[in-house]
């Protein structure tokens, strides 16, 4: 077992930061942990349910002295927040995000601080609800889930190496990717998914019958739809950073929905069938529930 991380930073205590603060702990992990964000009274809330021992306002201030700093604030932040902390980090930290798209994230960096550190390891744990705010948090959340590291050129072996432990000792299934192909694959698995079902609630809630349309609607509308809960700043990020992919895929499933809306059109009972047959054997083999 690796010694445990003497103090750990974490900017952006909410339901991600939070929820790996508490799993950390449980685990015995960590012997310290520095929560930083703007909010006085988030972060004492955050002290007050035992998410963290020390609360600061100041990146700056927050990395000092840290084995470890993970950010974990919406993509639009990461910029102005590795400026604040550039030139305070200590030079064996190890340095890493929770973002849900990589290759905006590198690019941050790389304009902060030109030459990497050698203990930046971008990552994204693929875990989360449709809540937020440190309430939320739970140390049970990466349990069984999986987390994709994306190291560079430039990432040490020993800060990849010390991640991965972090990760696997709260539960999680760590895998590698380049920063371009996990934002592909996450434009199609998370964000489409994502986007599509605020453009539903959406369309539906600026009809004229929406109180009836919402008063009838079943469990498969609030499956369907229980991810449009999420917070609406960090999807506007996460479509700002990761446009490319997600534009993408949304023309690949455009031309999906056009084929199934001919097919209905048309009332073809046979393509209509084939459609819905092979989405359900795909999901059936590819899904777990």
């Amino acid at each position: 077992m690796t010694a445990p991380i003497a103090r750990l930073c974490i900017i952006g205590v909410g339901l991600i930061g939070g929820s790996l603060a508490l799993a950390a702990r449980r685990q015995g992990l960590v012997k310290h942990i520095v929560g930083c964000g703007r909010v006085r009274e988030h972060l004492e809330t955050a002290r007050r349910l035992g998410v963290i021992d020390e609360a600061s306002l100041d990146p700056a201030v927050a990395v000092a002295g840290a084995d470890m700093v993970v950010l974990a604030v919406p993509l639009g932040a990461m910029y102005p927040v590795l400026a604040a902390i550039k030139g305070h980090l200590e030079p064996d930290a190890v340095l890493t995000d929770v973002g849900s798209a990589k290759a905006s994230v590198v690019a941050d960096a790389q304009r902060v601080f030109g030459e990497l550190p050698a203990g930046f390891v971008p990552g994204h744990p693929i875990a989360g609800t449709e809540k937020s705010g440190v309430e939320a948090a739970f140390a049970e959340l990466y349990e069984n889930r999986c987390v994709i590291l994306t190291p560079l050129p430039s990432s040490a072996s020993w800060a990849v190496e010390r991640l991965t432990a972090l990760w696997q000792g709260v539960g999680a299934e760590v895998v590698s990717m380049s920063p371009r192909h996990h934002d592909e694959v996450l434009a199609a698995t998370s964000h489409l998914p994502h986007v599509l079902a605020f453009a539903l609630v959406d369309t539906l809630g600026r009809m004229q019958e929406r109180a009836e349309i919402f008063k009838y609607a079943a469990g498969g509308f609030r499956d369907f739809t229980r991810i449009a809960s999420s917070d609406p700043d960090v999807w506007r990020d996460i479509c700002l950073a990761n446009g490319e992919a997600m534009l993408a895929a949304l023309d690949k499933y455009k031309a999906e929905l056009e084929s199934l809306t001919e097919a209905i059109r048309r009332k073809d009972r046979q393509a209509i069938e084939l459609i819905l047959r092979r989405a359900k054997s795909i999901r059936d083999h590819y899904v777990i529930n």
